[in-house]
């Protein structure tokens, strides 16, 4: 994991929830820990990793995600062992 993905991981479990990561850079930030990423219909992804899976829509037309997004993705970074 590079120092940018570090950042990510930070913000992700900040509280206040921040609301301007952007996607890719969870996107990155997943890679990196070892999940595997499956395109779904529309703007759909799921997110592998061993058994433990989620379903996210990607968001658009901003690159940001929301916090109830964020909220999502750490509870599924806890669920596969990561924290900052």
């Amino acid at each position: 994991m590079n120092s940018k993905q570090k950042k990510t991981l930070e913000a992700i479990f900040s509280n206040p929830v921040s609301p301007s990561i952007a996607w890719r850079d969870i996107e990155k930030l997943l890679i990196a820990v070892g999940c595997n990423l499956e395109e779904g219909r529309g703007s759909r992804i799921r997110i592998i990793k061993g058994a433990i899976f989620a379903v996210f829509h990607r968001p658009h037309p901003s690159k940001e995600t929301d916090r109830g997004a964020v909220v999502s993705v750490r509870e599924y970074l806890i669920k596969i062992g990561v924290k900052p």
